[in-house]
């Protein structure tokens, strides 16, 4: 028996090397149910992705990533907002429930971060769609998951809901205390990967989009936040998001099976 033994299981396609459908034919064979799809995966064949998508029978976890969208400024605020409405339309169109923020890392007007989500949501609601909101390790403003809950309160749509990204948590020496409180049904999503030491914070950018490891690989206490969702009845997906350039480099198949692996020992339930 499995912690989140009825959750569904994704990866993201980072992980994964060689050309597209042979990455999704990879990660199909491991065994994954679902695949969290970047923009570049799909704006250039989005109907051949879709066709691809569908006959390997895997879901679309979420479409990413929308970057410094709320709180943006300057010119960049109508460039940010055009992109949002783009990304909706690619994300439906896929076949995505939902889309993914990340809480912006540049320059930031924190007084028009709840009305620009606000607005976000609105719109997606329109296309039928979630909203999961991360928090990254160098956000500007919102780095952390009890911050990024405190904006989703704030926003208060139902269709904004939280990113938990165990690498986002733990490379700040962060504990599961930032989610005290948070109900299940608002933690959209889960992402998990590891990494075997506590690095500065000059390192943690280069870290987390080159240098991730599969989970058991590193000394982050991945098992206490599987423990914990399962006891809260978290019911949405949990899957890998890893950044790492070797696996990348790798056979495809070797490295989704691996990754797979990987995943279900972390959430074994002994």
């Amino acid at each position: 028996m499995a912690f989140l033994s009825t959750n569904s299981r994704f990866i993201n396609t980072v992980l994964i090397g060689g050309d597209f459908t042979a990455k999704l034919t990879a990660i199909a064979e491991a065994g994954f149910s679902g695949v969290e799809l970047w923009q570049q995966d799909v704006e250039h064949a989005l109907m051949q992705t879709r066709a691809q998508l569908d006959t390997l029978n895997l879901a679309r976890t979420d479409y990413q990533v929308l970057l410094n969208f709320d709180g943006a400024v300057g010119d960049t605020r109508h460039e940010k907002q055009q992109e949002a409405l783009r990304m909706i339309t690619l994300a439906t169109e896929i076949g995505s429930p939902m889309l993914l923020v990340a809480a912006n890392t540049a320059e930031c007007d924190s007084r028009a971060i709840v009305s620009d989500l606000k607005g976000l949501c609105q719109q997606a609601n329109k296309a039928g769609l979630r909203v999961a909101y991360e928090g990254m390790a160098w956000s500007t403003e919102v780095d952390q998951c009890d911050k990024a809950w405190q904006i989703i309160q704030q926003v208060n749509e139902p269709n904004l809901g939280l990113v938990v990204d165990a690498f986002h948590l733990y490379v700040l020496n962060r504990t599961l205390r930032d989610l005290d409180g948070i109900p299940a049904e608002k933690i959209f999503l889960v992402q998990l990967s590891d990494y075997d030491s506590q690095p500065v914070h000059e390192d943690i950018k280069t870290i987390a989009r080159h240098q991730r490891l599969l989970p058991g690989e590193g000394c982050f206490p991945l098992k206490e936040l599987v423990v914990y969702l399962d006891a809260i009845g978290y019911q949405g997906p949990v899957g890998l998001e890893v950044f790492n350039d070797d696996a990348a480099k790798q056979d495809a198949r070797i490295v989704a099976k691996r990754a797979k692996q990987a995943l279900e020992q972390i959430l074994m339930n002994t």
